[in-house]
């Protein structure tokens, strides 16, 4: 990756080639190796020469030190000042002193290591916690009951997202496959998922549920190894088989651990002799004991440690208890840290969906800095009548600092009363024209102004406005004390909003992806119709062996490529349920890149693969959606019971001209009832058009009239 940056390759290349690396920490693969076991190496270098010539340099620099790093969490202590006993590097980053020596030889040099870890999601457990008690229930973490069922089947159904160590595809995969009913089935769970180990995954599961019997090498070791099934899964399980088997001692049976870790052939030997002895003493065939030898030996090779496991256990069991049981907080402040990921919060977002929680827009009345919660009327039961209310600092550009001025100023003077209130209190030092126009564009101000555009195009105004009241500030008015007091408020211009679809493009730039709704949702009949999948489901049409799909999507962002003249692109797109990439190669980037242009809608055949926790999308051929979608419209039956949409609607009819697509009035009269008026005129119409007449004032439906056949 550093070679291919320095060459200026494209990101998305070198991330494939990267991946094709093997990644197994247990047992590393050097890059010689990869390049000799992978075919895919060969094609691409034969493809592109840029590839061979970062090939071969990332051969030359492999192994070779590729910066000075501190270990995260590693300190050290001594009887003594550590430059008596070791030389030191003064890292950047860090006020302390930190040891040249790597952690293998500090020890050596007579220093003791102590690993302290700082965890995000202790922090997300205290906040969240903290959200709990503020809603009237008590709540400690160190009294949570460690059976609690709802957590269990929780977990059971793999609905595992944004709990500590659980969250991966692959891991909700096996939650699936196991599940767990007891704290100790997480605890081997988190022993278990990792490279090396994971082969044993399936025979835990197996055994646990009474599907194999489990082989516990030898009656003595039934009670070592009977809550993981005969699985050896911890390192204290290869001390005690030792202890028991072989009689070593404690200290003698951490000495074997070791040496089976380090796989010394001398010490390997000299360690089996004395098992083997030590088994025969206790009445075991030479044969039996030198194969359980060499069971535990394989094992030994990526064993984790029990207590190391528990510790990390209790945490993604608390996490996983917090998401079942009061979930709305849990969510909130999982949100809450991560503000400056938009991704992370997009993926959020879709699991409140999914679980039934309403999040909220941004709204500088009710917003807080941070993810905060919400008592509303129409609350369901998964939410407990409560709601998540979008953080203001969690949109794009506008910064802590500012939205803790203006959440602190509502605290002390209460709700703003008008935009012009908000200028007046805050000044013009708190916020400036980028992040008012931020705030604008994901509806913070909808409650003091519905019409953004209006808002938008006054943002200037008001840090006039602004201004005036910091030079006013101190000076009492004629008709009140505060500056500005008794001054008419400037008068917004006269403005339509802005169009649903360019209201919710500025929303999204905003905010990172579309939350008040989405453009695509105004084509839902037509998505139906063509039988297109969703994002969200992909994932599980790939696992169902399904090769080739129909996806619909905006596109955000195209980024072309080329590869030996050859030309092609990776497409960033987003549906209703979240966003993804698909690959256009050489001919359907040729036959589609009239269609690749950000905003616009793209109906797309793919094929599909499973990768990972991911998918992976190649294009086939594109085609607009929007031309897909008018083919279909005959006409439009929209339905309104008094004269103010008319003139708006007029305008909006003139605007798209003449065409095929009929309209019909209904009017809903008191007297005569639903009186139909069909115009004589024709339009050119779309579901973009639907869309901004359904959004007038007056409008009460807009209808398609009828369907053409797909």
């Amino acid at each position: 990756r550093d070679v291919g940056r320095v060459l200026a390759m494209p990101y998305g290349q070198v991330d494939r080639l990267s991946k094709l690396v093997p990644f197994n920490p247990a047992n590393p693969v050097t890059l010689q190796q990869a390049i000799d076991g992978e075919p895919q190496f060969q094609v691409m270098k034969d493809e592109d020469q840029s590839v061979t010539r970062l090939l071969k340099i990332a051969l030359q620099l492999e192994g070779l030190y590729r910066h000075a790093s501190t270990h995260a969490a590693g300190v050290v202590i001594a009887d003594r000042p550590l430059q008596e006993l070791v030389p030191l590097y003064r890292d950047p980053k860090s006020e302390m002193p930190v040891t040249q020596y790597s952690m293998k030889y500090v020890e050596r040099a007579g220093l003791v290591k102590f690993d302290f870890l700082g965890l995000k999601t202790l922090s997300v457990l205290e906040l969240a916690c903290a959200l709990v008690r503020d809603s009237g229930t008590a709540i400690e973490l160190d009294t949570l009951p460690l059976d609690d069922r709802a957590t269990y089947e929780m977990l059971g159904k793999g609905a595992s997202m944004g709990v500590f160590q659980l969250e991966s595809s692959g891991m909700r995969d096996v939650l699936r496959s196991m599940r767990p009913d007891t704290f100790e089935d997480i605890i081997a769970l988190v022993a278990l998922y990792r490279p090396g180990p994971m082969s044993n995954i399936p025979k835990f599961i197996a055994c646990k549920h009474g599907e194999e019997e489990p082989d516990y090498m030898h009656e003595s070791l039934e009670g070592i190894l009977r809550e993981t099934y005969g699985v050896i899964v911890y390192q204290e399980q290869v001390m005690q088989i030792a202890q028991v088997l072989a009689g070593y001692s404690l200290g003698g049976a951490d000495l074997l651990r070791r040496a089976m870790g380090k796989k010394i052939k001398s010490e390997m030997d000299a360690q089996r002799e004395v098992f083997v002895q030590g088994a025969m003493d206790n009445g075991i065939a030479k044969a039996k004991a030198s194969q359980i030898f060499e069971l535990v030996a394989k094992f030994a090779d990526y064993g984790f440690n029990k207590s190391h496991a528990a510790a990390y256990a209790l945490v993604a069991y608390q996490t996983a208890y917090f998401k079942s049981n009061h979930p709305v907080e849990f969510m909130a402040a999982s949100m809450s840290f991560e503000l400056r990921d938009t991704d992370k919060i997009a993926a959020f977002r879709q699991d409140l969906e999914r679980i039934g929680i309403s999040l909220l827009p941004p709204d500088i009345n009710t917003s807080g800095v941070n993810f905060t919660t919400e008592e509303v009327a129409d609350g369901n039961d998964d939410g407990g009548g409560k709601a998540i209310r979008y953080a203001l600092a969690a949109i794009k550009n506008v910064g802590d600092a500012a939205m803790r001025t203006v959440v602190a100023e509502r605290e002390a003077g209460g709700p703003f009363e008008s935009v012009f209130d908000f200028a007046t209190r805050l000044g013009a030092g708190v916020a400036n024209k980028r992040q008012l126009e931020n705030l604008v564009r994901a509806g913070a101000f909808d409650n003091l102004e519905p019409n953004r555009r209006k808002l938008f195009e006054a943002v200037e105004l008001l840090l006039r406005h602004g201004e005036s009241a910091d030079r006013n500030s101190g000076q009492d008015s004629l008709f009140g004390e505060g500056p500005n007091m008794g001054m008419p408020d400037p008068v917004l211009p006269d403005t339509s909003d802005w169009p649903p679809l360019e209201r919710l493009n500025y929303e999204q730039e905003a905010i990172g992806f579309y939350l008040s709704s989405h453009p695509l949702e105004t084509y839902e009949t037509v998505l139906e119709a063509l039988n297109t999948t969703a994002f969200a489901d992909l994932a599980e049409r790939a696992k169902e062996g399904v090769s080739s799909v129909q996806v619909a999507g905006v596109v955000l962002n195209v980024q072309e490529r080329d590869s030996n003249g050859r030309r092609f692109a990776f497409v960033q797109l987003s549906d209703p349920s979240g966003s993804f990439e698909v690959a256009f190669f050489q001919e359907a980037f040729s036959s589609s890149r009239e269609h690749l242009v950000p905003g616009r809608f793209l109906l797309i055949r793919a094929d599909i693969r499973a990768e990972g926790d991911s998918v992976k999308l190649t294009a086939q051929g594109a085609e607009d959606l929007e031309r897909k979608a008018v083919v279909r419209m005959k006409g439009l039956e929209i339905a309104f019971s008094e004269s103010t949409p008319l003139g708006p609607l007029k305008s909006i009819l003139e605007r798209q001209g003449s065409g095929s697509r009929r309209i019909l009035f209904v009017v809903k009269t008191p007297q005569r009832g639903d009186v139909e008026l069909t115009l004589k005129e024709s339009y050119l119409l779309s579901p973009a058009v639907r869309a901004e007449i359904d959004a007038l004032p007056g409008i009460l439906s807009v209808r398609d009239l009828q369907n053409a056949p797909y």
